[in-house]
This record gives structure tokens, C-alpha cells and sequence, in this order.
């Protein structure tokens, strides 16, 4: 909303909005089609081709979100609205304290990583913005091509102002929605991460609140069983509503990285051209950190569950409906909650370095002889990896 593109129902119905999102929609299939025009001029040129379809996937990306949004918008409102439903689902208690103290955690970590992913995305669109000031044959920050050759600052340089602008504008809106977005995706992993952990703490805490009283015990028992079958099924509508954008978001991981590895070896020769491969595989990676460190939080939090129940379960303390109860939670809490865009690998830490680990690899021949057949058996290792783990 802050960027205003939200396209959900109700932003939908202000016919001011509407016409807005259908603008900033339009732009961006005009912007997808230049860059694809462009790519089709560059075919003679290995480093500027690549160069070219490393952002035409980034653009066909950030379209494929925005038209994500349209759709999935009013869902997304859903579960947001019950996310804030188990924010103050616990009740006060001997873990109070370290409750609140979790949460805090959580938002101030959330907000590190904002911060972080934030900056590097404002240095990534300078120093794109900047490229044609520094690189002698860049004209535009992105290769485009025009008909009748509007984009050339030798025939048309009016119209070629006027694209570097447009070009300029439109990517720092798009960037700073596409952060906007991702984190609000993101958040929502998060928030389901910190509502695990609270279960946690009042599971440990279980007896000390009850403090012998049965009826109280299974009140409470009865209330954690309901709260962790709610996270849940949260989890499992959040993956089946991200599952289009999240699955192609690895698609585009995994070919932004393979293909930024293979032309910064291939620009070797040209400092500032492979730097800028480099940056654009620094980001790749970076998003899917991102993304793999809060999957990894939300799948550690859920295996903890099984161990919190179990401090929680004293056969000498409760009837046979509380101990049914949380034998019954164990059980759940033994397969992990994942972030996940099917058929491929959850976004966790361990994919994530498995990854990581081809592309570092593949740098070991920087200093070596220039083998393209060796370079992309490293880059497409990261494909194997990918087919063996898919379901």
C-alpha cells in the first residue's frame, strides 16, 4: 500500500487506484518488451547477451510478482488477518516475560535483515543508474532496443533522455515494491516462526502455570493442541498461496546465479563489466539467504514443539485426555513445517550452502585456464541438486 500497489478487492474498487495499477502494470510489459527487443541485437555478443537475459529474467520476475499479486491479493489479506489472530493467542503467566522478549527478538531481527536487504538493493539500482557514466558502452542503464532506433542518442537524443529517465524512474519504483512485497512475504513466515516458539514457551511452562490444578491443565493443553494445529494449517495455506511465486523465484534463483557465474569468467578481462556480474550474484544469493534463513527458523521452531510437549508431559500429573493430548502434538511437531514452492527443495540453510557451495566451486578456475565446459558442469550442479531433491 505504501507504494501504492496493493491490488487487492478493495484497493481494486477505487477506480483511481485501478487506473494506476494498470498504468505501472503497463509500463512494466512496455520496459519487459523493450529489454526482450533488445536481447534479440546482442545475440553476437556472449558478455552483453548475458548481460541482457540476466535482466530480462529479473524483469520477467518482478512482472510475474506484480501479476502474482493481483490475483493472490485478497488471500494474502486472509492470512494476514489470522496471523494477527495467534499474535496474542497466549495468556499471561510465569513465561511472560520471556514471551515478550521472543517477540522482540523477532521484529528486531526481522528488521536487521530489512535494513540489510534494503541497502543492497538502493547500491544495486546507483550503480546501475550510474553504468553508462562509467562503462563506455552502456547508453542506457539497461540494453534496450526501440523502433526506429528512438533509443540511439545519435539520431534521437530527445527520446533517448527521455528512456534513460523513464528507464531510471521505473526501475527504483519497481525495486523498492519488489523489497516491499518480498518483505511482507517474508513476514508472514516470520510472524508464523515467533508463534511457534511462543507455543514453546508455554508448553515449558505448562505445569508452573497449572501448578497441579487438572482442570486448568487440560483447559490449557486443549488450548496449545488447537493453537499448534492452527500454525499449522496457516503454514499449509501459506505454502499452497506463495507456491507459484516462491517456485519461481528458484527457477530465477538458480538461473540469475548460473548465469552471472558463467559471464563474470567470461568478462574477466573487463574489471568493471565482471564486478557488475559479481553485485548481480551477490543479490541472488543475498534474496535467497534471505529466504532460506527465515524457512530454516520456521522449520526449527516446529521440530522444537515435539521437545517443549514432551517437558510439558508428566504421567503422574493429568488424565489420560492431556496426555493423549500432547503425545498427539509430539507427534504432529515430528515432520518439520517448510517454506516451500513445490516440486523444489524448501528454503532452508542447508539447500541454501548447497548451493553457495557450486558457485564456490566454480570460482576456483578464476585464476586458472578459461574452460567452458568445466565452468558449466559447476553452474549445472546446482541444476543436479535441484532435480534430486525435487518431490
Amino acid at each position: 500500500r505504501a507504494m501504492a500497489y496493493y491490488t487487492n478487492s478493495k484497493e481494486r474498487g477505487n477506480p483511481l487506484m485501478a487506473a494506476w495499477h494498470n498504468l505501472v502494470m503497463l509500463q512494466m510489459i512496455v520496459s519487459f518488451a523493450s529489454l526482450c527487443y533488445g536481447t534479440l541485437e546482442s545475440l553476437d555478443d556472449i558478455v552483453e547477451l548475458g548481460r541482457d537475459l540476466a535482466f530480462t529474467i529479473s524483469s520477467f520476475y518482478i512482472l510475474f510478482k506484480m501479476a502474482f499479486f493481483v490475483v493472490y491479493a485478497d488471500e494474502i489479506d486472509e492470512l494476514i488477518d489470522d496471523i494477527e489472530e495467534c499474535y496474542r493467542w497466549e495468556r499471561k503467566g510465569p513465561g511472560w516475560s520471556e514471551v515478550r522478549s521472543t517477540k522482540r527478538c523477532h521484529f528486531l531481527m526481522f528488521a536487521c535483515f530489512l535494513v540489510l536487504w534494503s541497502t543492497a538493493i538502493v547500491a544495486f539500482m546507483l550503480v546501475m543508474i550510474s553504468t553508462p557514466f562509467w562503462v563506455e558502452s552502456q547508453l542506457l542503464p539497461f540494453h534496450v532496443a526501440w523502433p526506429f532506433n528512438l533509443h540511439d542518442p545519435t539520431r534521437h537524443p530527445i527520446s533517448h533522455a527521455i528512456i534513460f529517465v523513464t528507464q531510471s524512474c521505473t526501475m527504483l519504483y519497481l525495486m523498492t515494491w519488489l523489497v516491499f512485497a518480498d518483505h511482507l512475504s517474508v513476514s508472514i513466515f516470520s510472524e508464523l516462526s515467533s508463534a511457534l516458539r511462543v507455543l514453546c514457551i508455554e508448553l515449558r511452562h505448562l505445569q508452573a502455570f497449572c501448578e497441579g490444578d487438572e482442570v486448568l491443565m487440560g483447559q490449557e493443553v486443549d488450548r496449545l493442541t488447537k493453537f499448534h494445529q492452527r500454525i499449522i494449517d496457516i503454514t499449509d495455506r501459506c505454502n499452497g498461496t506463495f507456491n507459484a511465486t516462491l517456485t519461481m523465484q528458484m527457477v530465477v534463483n538458480f538461473l540469475l546465479v548460473s548465469l552471472s557465474v558463467f559471464e563474470a569468467m567470461a568478462s574477466r578481462h573487463n574489471p568493471k563489466v565482471a564486478a557488475e556480474y559479481l553485485l548481480l550474484m551477490g543479490l541472488t544469493l543475498g534474496h535467497l539467504s534471505f529466504w532460506s534463513k527465515f524457512g530454516d527458523m520456521l522449520s526449527q521452531e516446529s521440530v522444537e514443539v515435539a521437545m517443549a510437549a514432551y517437558e510439558a508431559y508428566d504421567p503422574t500429573v493429568g488424565s489420560k485426555s492431556i496426555h493423549r493430548q500432547l503425545e498427539l502434538m509430539i507427534q504432529r511437531a515430528q515432520t518439520p513445517l517448510y517454506v516451500q514452492g513445490r516440486p523444489f527443495p524448501p528454503f532452508n540453510l542447508e539447500n541454501y550452502m548447497a548451493v553457495s557451495k557450486s558457485d564456490t566451486n566454480t570460482f576456483q578456475y578464476v585464476n586458472t585456464k578459461f574452460d567452458y565446459l568445466k565452468i558449466l558442469k559447476q553452474c549445472y550442479g546446482i541444476l543436479t541438486f535441484l532435480l534430486e531433491t525435487m518431490e
